[in-house]
């Protein structure tokens, strides 16, 4: 059929028999508008995908969203104007081309919509929306070509229609290409334009490199890895306190606000800002040097430590964000760690999402967004699976002194969990469904919201199992989160109570763990005794469940002891051993765990003053599974007046006899009451007065965590034998 010229050009028939304007259609502003957002959309979509981290792709992921959302109505107009014209006669394949690659359009950005709103409110967008909206990007992008290729190579036989159509394609051509080479440019402005703030930054003048060039972190073993930045000054880098601090930022975001509370009083969370290492800390600086307390900030200070704070020139030795302790960056920026401890990793910086580090809600949440929508780089960089392994926690939870720290001595070891853990019952080498691991005990499974909720690397979980690792790193301290009135303090002392006393049971590992006290109790006594007769009790205490010796920690400030009571069936005290007096010492105690240090003078280690630090006089631990025993020996008061022996009565050595008298119980038998408690503290009354001051009167909180009760038949005196004791069982 012959064309026919109409306003902007030849009408000839469609390909379902319409006669349509078809040089009009292409050269429509319209179908310029359309043709560059969905070549921009394609592109810019398929550019995040593939190319690697930058911050040209960042911009590109918001321009994307922008743009996507900005092309949603001229595309909906376009689509319907473009079907109305061309919607009559017989359904052929062009139709067919069009009609799959709008409902392919209508998928994707259905599903755009939805991971934009869950980039912007959070808690993390779907993988499976994100999928949609790639896939059908993708496929639509392929269907539009397809549609585009068979409109354009078809047979036009008019050659004045052919030309008209080709000035047409060439205007939608122009448009689609300058549109979307105008959206490009955006992005590649914006990385030009953007400023990223540098991780690295040179060392103050005045830095003492007491330890070597090379060791600039040194006594401590900890390093930082360069690798990602090009303009680091070799190895001599300081870090910028604000590159591994921040970690408000996790909870705020509306992310990881339940790990972010759990985090909040634990142990890791004041690491720093723990009052007592601040005052050890002083003490260390003033009789060593303040670069010697680089050794205890690889654990306690990574920030200020990396910041280059413990140094002469600083008078805190901190640095901005050093009150977050083991901060959610340094922990999950650890890319290599090894079981020699004293904090042996290594930090690797992560490179920041735009705007991370712009302190304006605009930035907070631009930011946001893009690390929900963009999550890559956040994945790769604090998800490894080092943090899985015991090992990652050796780093810091097994220390030893060496001549750097405590000069002309040599190696002398001090707390070291690893090791133990690694020996005792609870390890077994290459089977993790027998081994009970650290984070299996400290960070047990919780119900969860969190994005960072399943894991299907585990041999015992799955991505789908609602479930994230508790980040209240529960184990012993139940004094800081107090003293230091952390945010939910009362909580997490009483969860740690619990778990001292062996309450919180972990179905993850029940079926390879134990059940019951932590550290159980038995007495061992007799059924019956007679007045006045010699009564020997043995209290038999056995490591039940902690994966390493018991107590452990920093054995010179904390302590562990047995309390024995024995009462009559008045109440009176006849044996009272291990009592805490009116000064908050033990009086008499018989079984103590804890180590007494001693220095090149044979003096005590009583501030924990490790850098004097050449042995030990008295170290007393349970190992895991071990049991040990406390004996004592006591005089059977009489049950009537007159009966005690007489003080000049000799007891064989070792023996221990307290004299009472006091009326037997009218004529029936009587009983002694015995009780054995189980106590722990986090620092003892000695090293707290050489600390804060005796006046200070500055007293850790002792926590029962176990208990055990006898009772002991002290026979009539007409059942008691000829030689005054009780008949043989």
């Amino acid at each position: 059929m012959a064309a026919q010229q109409g306003d902007l050009g030849p009408v000839a028939p469609s390909e379902t028999g319409a006669r349509v304007n078809a040089v009009a259609e292409w050269r429509s502003p319209l179908t310029a508008v359309a043709g560059a957002s969905l070549a921009y959309a394609s592109i810019s979509g398929l550019a995040i995908y593939l190319l690697p981290f930058s911050v040209f792709s960042q911009f590109s992921v918001l321009i994307h969203t922008v743009a996507g959302l900005a092309m949603v109505v001229p595309l909906a107009w376009y689509c319907v104007r473009h079907w109305w014209v061309r919607r009559k006669g017989k359904l052929s394949h062009y139709q067919l081309l069009g009609y799959v690659s709008v409902a392919l359009l209508v998928a994707c950005v259905v599903s755009g919509f939805v991971v934009s709103w869950q980039g912007a409110i959070g808690p993390r967008m779907s993988y499976g929306w994100d999928l949609v909206h790639l896939v059908t990007g993708v496929a639509m992008a392929v269907f539009i070509v397809v549609h585009l290729v068979t409109l354009i190579t078809r047979t036009v036989k008019n050659p004045d229609a052919l030309a008209a159509l080709r000035l047409g394609r060439r205007r939608f051509y122009r448009g689609t290409v300058l549109g979307c080479g105008l959206l490009l440019a955006v992005s590649a402005a914006g990385a030009m334009l953007y400023r990223t703030e540098p991780i690295f930054r040179a060392f103050e003048d005045d830095y003492n490199w007491r330890f070597g060039d090379d060791r600039p972190f040194a006594p401590s073993l900890a390093r930082l890895d360069y690798s990602l930045d090009v303009s680091a000054p070799g190895s001599r880098g300081a870090i910028a306190s604000r590159s591994l601090s921040g970690s408000a930022g996790c909870g705020t975001s509306g992310c990881h606000n339940e790990i972010y509370e759990e985090w909040l009083p634990s142990a890791h969370r004041y690491s720093a800002m723990d009052d007592m290492f601040q005052r050890v800390q002083t003490l260390m600086a003033q009789e060593t040097s303040p670069e010697h307390t680089r050794y205890c900030a690889g654990c306690h200070d990574p920030i200020s430590l990396f910041s280059g704070a413990k140094n002469t020139g600083s008078i805190t030795l901190s640095a901005e964000g050093a009150d977050e302790g083991s901060s959610c960056l340094v922990c999950h920026s650890i890319v290599q760690a090894d079981v020699q401890g004293n904090a042996d990793y290594t930090v690797r910086p992560p490179r920041r999402y735009l705007f991370e580090l712009t302190d304006t809600p605009v930035a907070k949440f631009v930011s946001d967004f893009l690390i929900r929508t963009y999550p890559r780089q956040h994945l790769e960089s604090y998800a490894r699976s080092l943090y899985k392994t015991p090992e990652f926690c050796a780093a810091c939870h097994k220390q030893y002194l060496d001549t750097e720290v405590n000069t002309d001595i040599g190696k002398v070891q001090g707390q070291n969990q690893y090791d133990s853990w690694k020996n005792s019952r609870w390890y077994h080498e290459g089977d993790p469904r027998r081994t009970v691991s650290c984070r299996e005990c400290h960070m047990p499974l919780v119900a969860s919201n969190d994005p960072a909720r399943g894991d299907e690397t585990d041999y015992n979980r799955s991505a789908s199992d609602e479930r994230h690792r508790s980040h209240r790193y529960l184990a012993s301290n139940q004094y800081i989160p107090l003293l230091h009135d952390l945010p939910n303090a009362e909580r997490h002392v009483e969860l740690t109570e619990q778990w001292l006393r062996g309450e919180i049971e972990i179905p993850e590992i029940a079926d390879k763990w134990t059940t019951g006290p932590v550290v159980r109790l038995e007495i061992v006594a007799p059924d019956a005794v007679a007045p006045g007769e010699n009564v020997a009790i043995q209290v038999m205490l056995t490591n039940n469940k902690t994966g390493h010796d018991f107590p452990t920690g920093p054995l010179d400030m904390l302590e562990s002891w047995i309390e024995l009571t024995v009462t009559d069936d008045h109440g009176n005290v006849v044996l009272h051993l291990g009592g805490v007096g009116d000064d908050g010492r033990i009086v008499d105690p018989r079984v103590w765990y804890k180590a007494d240090g001693f220095d090149r003078r044979g003096e005590l280690i009583d501030r924990h003053n490790l850098w004097d630090l050449v042995g030990a006089s008295y170290k007393r631990t349970l190992y895991p599974g071990a049991t040990d025993s406390m004996d004592v020996a006591f005089q059977c008061p009489s049950m009537a007046r007159g009966r005690a022996r007489h003080a000049d009565d000799k007891l064989p050595p070792g023996e221990r006899a307290e004299r009472f008298s006091f009326p037997a119980p009218g004529d029936g038998a009587g009983r002694l009451h015995v009780t054995a408690v189980l106590w722990y503290r986090k620092a003892n009354p000695e090293f707290l007065d050489r600390v804060y001051g005796v006046d200070a009167d500055v007293r850790s909180p002792a926590t029962a965590i176990s208990r055990t009760d006898a009772s002991i038949v002290v026979l009539p005196h007409d059942q008691v034998g000829p030689t005054g004791q009780a008949p043989a069982q």
